[in-house]
């Protein structure tokens, strides 16, 4: 069953965070930042596209099993900043790997999860100078924490265009 929040309730309610839960097991598996009727959105997608991916094969799970989608406001009537804060906290302390989430959240490299030594790397790193010519790679969703010295090269070596596209 699709469900709508009512003028009046979308007028107030602000931007929030929120999660949704399968019935089945109890287990969160998508945490969003909505307004309006935003958090309902998941399941009439699911139902109207033929997109398949992780949050969509699962909410078709739970709807072939008789069940329905939960779904909970976990803080409301929020400035949208503070909004995507919360989401990112949430989707760090569940983690990624747990949740059907694509991306982690906003500003999540800069000031989300990190182990202390990431904490050291990230506001006492020293200056690097270089007295060969290099190239610096920036590897973004390759890199995970604990990533293997072996998968790090990997990564880095896996296919990039050198060629100057300027001239």
């Amino acid at each position: 069953m699709i469900k709508d929040f009512s003028n009046a309730v979308c007028e107030r309610i602000g931007f929030y965070v929120y999660i949704l839960k399968d019935p089945r097991n109890d287990t969160i598996f998508y945490v969003g930042k909505g307004k309006g009727n935003r958090i309902f959105q998941h399941v009439q997608c699911a139902l109207e596209r033929e997109t398949e991916n992780d949050k969509y094969n699962l909410i078709h799970e739970i709807l072939k099993a008789g069940k329905e989608v939960e779904h909970f406001i976990l803080r409301h009537g929020l400035e949208e900043k503070l909004a995507f804060e919360i989401e990112s906290t949430i989707i760090d302390l569940l983690g990624l790997e747990n949740l059907t989430n694509s991306v982690k959240g906003h500003d999540t490299w800069e000031r989300g999860l990190k182990t202390v030594d990431e904490v050291f790397q990230h506001y006492d790193a020293k200056a690097v100078t270089f007295d060969e010519p290099c190239i610096i790679i920036n590897i973004n969703r390759l890199y995970t924490r604990g990533i293997s010295a072996q998968k790090l090269y990997d990564s880095t070596r896996a296919s990039w265009d050198s060629r100057n596209k300027e001239r």
